[in-house]
């Protein structure tokens, strides 16, 4: 396979659709019923093996990445992920590293899980829309029960074994009214690394869900967090968006690709650079005019506020690991075997 021309990343769902939960907002939970009764979703070993030597040959970057997503992909058990490392190190070229990225629900995760991360260099994104009383409204068990007991119980072994770890939060139409309580709550469990994804459901009738986010309350939502976060957090806690909205003042090329302009992407077809400027303006422009410029009014005071003419903090040159895939090694970056600055995001 011939080398890519520039970095890329790829979202492996080894596990389809599968899911232990039943998140009433999941867009993917229904793709199960695309597949004939009794079809196993595992990836198959060979396929697997087929993948991993092929991401490996087309990587042009010195760090490797490779990102496990789902559905829930710890259904598939940490034999296949032992399984992952070895085929890794069996075909890394020397001279070369991998790192891993799995995002997940925290549900199954235990002491066995969390040490094998660590040891292993894992980093993980972990789905919590913030308090229980807000994530519980959406984030449930098949049977409806909660599950906030369970995500924070495996939040809680990830930080005991050192393993780097972002908050990834759903912003919808409940826990958009209060923003404080979603930051505060994440800041009081000591999170450092946090992205907020807006809902945005369709309704199959041209419009969007009850439970969507409001395009004014987003930007509100956003606004509010990012003072508390300007006035007390600033390099102590790396906000996604915040970070990528600072780049500017700072001259730097942004991380995401859905803030690109089109032409800074990977050659695609009308019907991708279609999708990333839909994708760019529901990011972009939900958040209403007003609302937008007293983001970036406010992200530039951040910049000018510090004592000299040069601030003390700058925007990390790559965005959270969530979207992404491996360690920045940045200047203050606490290294590659703990929580992470920042990992760089491909699109």
């Amino acid at each position: 396979m011939a080398k890519a021309s520039r970095g890329f990343q790829v979202f492996v769902k080894p596990v389809g659709a599968l899911c232990n939960l039943g998140c009433s907002y999941c867009y993917y939970l229904d793709k199960e019923r695309l597949y004939p009764e009794g079809e196993t979703f595992k990836m198959a070993d060979e396929t697997l093996e087929s993948y991993i030597a092929q991401h490996i040959e087309a990587s042009p970057e010195e760090v490797i990445s490779f990102s496990w997503h789902g559905g829930e992909p710890t259904l598939l058990g940490l034999d296949f992920y032992s399984r992952v490392v070895e085929l890794q190190r069996r075909h890394k070229p020397p001279g070369r590293s991998i790192f891993n990225g799995v995002q997940t629900n925290g549900a199954l995760l235990d002491e066995e899980w969390c040490r094998f991360f660590a040891e292993e260099g894992f980093a993980v994104g972990l789905s919590m829309d913030g308090p229980p009383e807000l994530h519980d409204l959406h984030r449930v068990a098949k049977d409806g029960k909660p599950t906030h007991w369970m995500t924070m119980r495996g939040y809680r072994l990830l930080r005991k074994h050192g393993v780097p770890t972002e908050i990834l939060c759903v912003v919808n139409a409940q826990n958009v009214r209060s923003p404080l309580r979603v930051y505060r709550f994440f800041k009081q469990i000591d999170a450092r690394y946090i992205t907020f994804l807006p809902l945005v459901e369709p309704d199959g009738s041209g419009g969007v869900t009850r439970d969507s986010v409001p395009a004014e309350e987003w930007g509100e939502f956003l606004c509010t967090v990012f003072d508390e976060w300007r006035d007390h957090d600033v390099g102590r806690v790396k906000v996604q968006i915040f970070e990528e909205a600072a780049r500017t003042a700072f001259n730097q090329e942004h991380s995401l690709c859905i803030f690109r302009p089109p032409a800074a992407m990977s050659p695609s077809s009308n019907t991708t650079e279609t999708s990333t400027r839909a994708t760019t303006t529901l990011m972009m422009s939900t958040a209403s005019g007003t609302s937008m410029r007293r983001l970036w009014s406010s992200c530039w005071r951040a910049r000018c506020s510090g004592r000299s003419a040069e601030p003390s903090w700058r925007p990390c040159r790559a965005s959270a690991w969530s979207a992404a895939s491996r360690p920045c090694a940045t200047e203050g970056a606490p290294g590659t075997s703990s929580p992470l600055r920042l990992t760089e995001n491909r699109g």
